[in-house]
């Protein structure tokens, strides 16, 4: 048997480096190739309050802010480091302020409970909408995340929601937490303070406290109860104690007969800040009928169209000629002057045979 030659021989020597190198390298892909992990931010807040303002430099897109049509959602990801998964982060918006709040069981589901954060946003700037606004929103939020965690308990899934609080918290028997992360934005400091919106410290602080709640970054550990300052509190690090007593000049505080400090601090505010109309909220209920949304084209052939279905439910021989041409302006703007004259006939003739179908 002849002997291997030297080249041979060189060449397995190299072919089987190769395969343990490549063997190692399996072997760390395996290690770092962890599932991404998915989370999903819901924003809430003000009507025009700033939501997708904040939302749209927290994903680094210089675009205007539009109006937030009833429930949007967008994405996020995040990589973490060279052929990694990038995590992924769901960003839900709810707009209409609390006059939509029924369609927070949308993005608040059995499925995300447990990743989930919210995020409420109030305007600063309209103090009288305030209280109400995140009242109501939080309430609506709260019920949903809720009925969630029961779906998850009944499905008997090992999955559980976050702890909020830690269990020494001095005030934990004053309060109900919220169930899930909760970061509230007060927007449009610069309103009254005269601070830059744009300020880059506070813009670093903002993204900061996001990209804990989207990706799980370290929570940040700023922290400023400086009321001349942008406020940044981390859960579990103020309480009652430190912020004392509402100040009221004109009422004694004893004669607000309040259940607890939180009620204590709504009802010293609303004497200063007296709650809006809700009666405001509740005609807000059609989008249609909101000016954040008006089309003066399509809401004026709209407001005729109501108009003409109005005047079918009491025809009389008195309106029935003014009911003719109405019917003709309408069918001008919305079909074309061929069917005027058409539509207007048809009119009339049922009005003769008694029988008008709106």
């Amino acid at each position: 048997m002849m002997p291997k030659s030297s080249n041979t021989l060189l060449w397995d020597v190299a072919a089987a480096e190769v395969r343990s190198r490549e063997s190692r390298a399996d072997e760390e892909d395996e290690e770092n190739l962890q599932p991404s992990s998915q989370r999903t931010v819901f924003f809430i807040g003000s009507k025009a309050g700033g939501k997708t303002t904040i939302l749209l430099r927290f994903l680094d897109r210089d675009e205007p802010a539009k109006p937030t049509l009833a429930l949007e959602y967008t994405f996020g990801r995040r990589g973490r480091g060279h052929n990694m998964a990038k995590d992924i982060a769901h960003l839900w918006e709810l707009g209409g302020g609390i006059s939509l709040s029924d369609l927070v069981q949308i993005p608040i589901t059995a499925d995300n409970v447990c990743s989930l954060s919210v995020v409420l946003v109030v305007d600063l700037s309209k103090p009288n909408a305030l209280w109400e606004t995140m009242e109501g929103l939080l309430l609506s939020a709260r019920n949903q995340v809720e009925k969630a965690c029961g779906s998850v308990q009944k499905a008997g899934e090992s999955r559980r929601v976050p702890r909020v609080l830690h269990k020494d918290y001095p005030d934990r028997e004053l309060i109900s937490a919220f169930p899930v992360p909760l970061l509230i934005v007060g927007s449009k400091f610069d309103v009254f303070q005269f601070v830059s919106s744009k300020s880059e410290t506070t813009m670093s602080r903002s993204r900061a406290f996001m990209n804990h709640l989207a990706f799980g970054t370290e929570k940040p550990k700023h922290i400023s109860t400086d009321a001349s300052k942008p406020l940044a509190i981390p859960a579990g690090s103020d309480s009652f104690t430190q912020i004392g007593p509402p100040v009221v000049s004109d009422v004694d505080i004893g004669t607000l007969h309040a259940k607890n400090p939180l009620d204590l601090w709504k009802k010293a505010f609303e004497r200063i800040f007296p709650p809006e109309n809700s009666k405001q909220h509740t005609e807000l209920k059609d989008p249609a009928k909101d000016p954040q949304y008006s089309e003066p084209l399509i809401d004026s052939v709209r407001a005729q169209k109501d108009q003409v279905s109005d005047e079918f439910t009491t025809l009389t021989p008195d309106n029935s000629i003014q009911l003719v041409v109405t019917c003709a302006r309408v069918t001008l703007l919305t079909q074309g002057a061929g069917a005027v004259q058409e539509r207007a006939g048809e009119v009339l003739e049922n009005f003769d045979s008694g029988y008008i179908e709106s």
